[in-house]
């Protein structure tokens, strides 16, 4: 994976995964591309992120790989330490 940073349409892609893994309480490895109300992934973002090896995809469903699972738990614990009051 380049150490460049991710664009932040790639970054929504993650902060997708991030409320629906925060919201439920599980793990997420997958994601919907297309939701069906309207909200999509976007094209650009899905090629980056491709391209960098970091999801893969099947057919509506975006999966994550073991390095975006970590960066995805990266990026909630950031989340928490710079929210906790």
């Amino acid at each position: 994976m380049s150490g460049t940073q991710l664009s932040d349409k790639a970054l929504a892609v993650f902060a997708f995964a991030a409320f629906h893994q925060l919201e439920s309480g599980q793990k997420v490895s997958k994601v919907v591309r297309r939701d069906g109300a309207g909200h999509k992934a976007d094209d650009e973002a899905v090629a980056e992120l491709t391209e960098r090896g970091l999801i893969s995809l099947d057919g509506d469903y975006i999966n994550l790989t073991a390095d975006a699972e970590r960066m995805l738990e990266e990026a909630i614990r950031g989340m928490r330490q710079a929210l906790s009051g």
